[in-house]
């Protein structure tokens, strides 16, 4: 009678693989403001936002990192075992887009990122008072910041600026809106008013445009034309002359 064949299967392979899913059940984690992953933070101009990172199924203390960008962020010696707090103060336009990341110690594959998302109304700047000639070109450029991005429009003395075609343009980027002026006029003196408007308000700045009279050219290129004419002018009569200059000598 043939007997039936057994797997050979090692006594230890069930510890083994219960002790396996044990570990991966028990991995350790992280978590920043009770989200599990990465994620996007929203806030506004406020005086202070904190971000609390947390280790997951630790059995022993564990050491945490934080860092803004690449750049690694001081923390005190009670403030890094396990837990870890690091507070945003005061929250300005400059943090907008910024990365802080907790990572483990000994294995900074273990991590969590937070991406700052820093919302604020239309900010403006630029050259207030500018000076041109007649007949040249001028560009009055509004420096524009604000999250979210603003719309912008253009006022010449408190109203609609009207376009022309061969006469303006407009370029605009997500923080710069310009308006250029070909070969300006005196029509063209007057108030430009740069207007951005965003969901969370708007901003105003005035440009002063001052066309100034056309300068005259001096023509320097024909004075010297003249001179060198009447230069050699009186040399050439020098020499014919030389023999009566000569006798009066």
């Amino acid at each position: 009678m043939e007997q039936r064949r057994s797997l050979a299967v090692p006594c230890g392979a069930p510890i083994l693989a219960i002790s396996f899913l044990a570990c991966v059940a028990t991995a350790l984690e992280l978590s920043v403001n009770n989200h599990a992953a990465d994620f996007t933070l929203s806030t506004t101009l406020v005086p202070a936002i904190s971000l609390s990172c947390l280790v997951h199924n630790s059995s022993q203390a564990e050491e945490l990192l934080w860092y803004r960008g690449d750049g690694q962020v001081g923390l005190n010696a009670g403030n890094k075992v396990n837990i870890s707090n690091i507070c945003i103060s005061p929250v300005n336009e400059s943090d907008n887009g910024v990365t802080f990341t907790c990572r483990l110690a000994r294995d900074k594959s273990v991590q969590l990122s937070v991406i700052l998302d820093v919302q604020f109304p239309p900010q403006l700047s630029g050259e207030e008072t500018l000076h041109v000639e007649e007949e040249h070109d001028v560009t009055l450029t509004c420096n524009s910041k604000s999250n979210p991005q603003a719309q912008s429009t253009w006022l010449k003395d408190n109203h609609s600026l009207t376009l022309q075609q061969s006469h303006h343009e407009v370029y605009q980027t997500s923080e710069i809106f310009q308006l250029s002026i070909k070969k300006v006029q005196k029509s063209d003196n007057g108030t430009y008013t740069c207007v951005v408007e965003s969901p969370l308000g708007y901003g105003t700045k005035d440009f002063h445009l001052i066309v100034e009279d056309k300068k005259a050219v001096f023509p320097t290129e024909a004075v010297i034309a003249a001179a060198v004419v009447v230069s050699l002018t009186i040399l050439f009569g020098i020499v014919a002359r030389k023999d009566k200059i000569f006798k009066v000598w």
